[in-house]
């Protein structure tokens, strides 16, 4: 009787603390082009189901315009000439995209003009979460609070309970934020949701 040979590991099999090296890039949260009357700061922090922070998630925001429109611009990302590396971006061109890693306390933040409706849905930014442990990245939306009535027609929110609901709305704060936490399991864990 022969026996294979053990099975090597898999990228998947192997995630560990890599999302902070070569992904990010400089200005990779500021979104929104420099001066922009709509623009909003969305911020807060990736913790585990222990609560921890964590340290070493990188997310990947997605979002339409104030019109509701989803850009359909290139990139806006600047290469030095000399070097070959990123000069970050070109501060003008709004392609609705960024990614942004967490820092050692879990904490994140973007600029990005606040998202119109878009299809029958209130406004909202797609967000992908990849963190240490996850075999496969994780995505979710974050929802502004307003307006009101957005939210309570929108299909997604209203099959939720007001629990479940309550972990994909951002909180207003003075001067324009938001914050909103992930929680990647655990109490009040966000929801995420699963695309075929």
């Amino acid at each position: 009787m022969t026996t294979s040979p053990p099975a090597l590991p898999t990228p998947s099999h192997t995630v560990g603390p890599f999302y902070g090296y070569a992904l990010p890039f400089p200005g990779g949260g500021d979104i929104a082009p420099a001066g922009h009357p709509d623009t909003i700061t969305l911020h807060g922090d990736v913790r585990d189901g222990a609560g921890h922070p964590v340290p070493d998630a990188l997310l990947e925001f997605w979002g339409p315009g104030p019109d509701g429109e989803l850009p359909q611009r290139g990139g806006s990302l600047r290469r030095d000439p000399v070097t070959g590396g990123f000069l970050g971006r070109d501060g003008v061109t709004f392609t609705g995209f960024g990614r942004v890693p967490t820092d050692a306390d879990g904490r994140w933040t973007v600029r990005t003009l606040r998202p119109g409706a878009r299809g029958g849905n209130a406004p909202y930014l797609g967000v992908c979460v990849f963190a240490r442990g996850l075999t496969h990245h994780l995505f979710t939306r974050v929802y502004l609070p307003e307006p009101a009535d957005a939210l309570s027609a929108d299909p997604l929110l209203a099959g939720l309970s007001p629990e479940r609901r309550a972990t994909l709305v951002s909180t207003a704060e003075p001067h324009g934020g938001y914050r909103f936490d992930i929680r990647l399991q655990g109490e009040s864990e966000t929801v995420f949701l699963e695309f075929r």
